[in-house]
């Protein structure tokens, strides 16, 4: 299931953050989400709008240097992962990655290819796109919790 939405501009990168931060609350799971597209694209500051509409109320900074951000929320843990510097998937053994993965966790992977077969699959793919001066933004389910979210999104675009 696919779901394609222009926005216009970072206000609508934002308002689009905090839709998608609503129907992520109250997932119990650990979810996954893969944030693709090129630098600049958006990835952080939609990062940044979920986070912080998910009641984080400190800076939500890039994790382009220390590799991973943590954010502890009363009843979930979300882990801001850029592997964009990574230069070899193994670093990531040497600080415990898999240990992120678990129940009530959300974990937003900027550039998570480069971490090969250590990173679990997505269950939520978002691609950003730039478009002028614009972005679109394109959001793939590879799970059931996923597909739910699109449909509540699709309705949501509809009214």
């Amino acid at each position: 299931m696919h779901f394609h939405l222009f926005l216009e501009n970072e206000a609508a990168t934002l308002a689009f953050g905090q839709k998608l931060s609503v129907l992520l609350t109250n997932l119990t799971e650990n979810f996954v989400i893969y944030l693709n597209g090129q630098l600049g694209a958006g990835k952080t500051t939609l990062t940044r709008a979920i986070i912080q509409n998910m009641g984080y109320q400190g800076n939500v900074k890039s994790p382009t240097y220390a590799l991973v951000e943590e954010y502890h929320l009363h009843n979930k843990s979300i882990y801001h992962f850029d592997l964009y510097r990574l230069s070899d998937p193994e670093e990531l053994e040497f600080f415990g990655f898999r240990d992120y993965f678990r129940p009530h966790t959300l974990c937003l992977l900027e550039w998570a290819e480069k971490g090969g077969d250590l990173v679990p699959p997505a269950d939520l793919l978002i691609t950003l796109n730039y478009q002028d001066n614009a972005r679109e933004i394109i959001l793939q389910a590879n799970s059931i919790a996923a597909e739910q979210i699109i449909c509540a999104l699709i309705t949501d675009q509809a009214k």
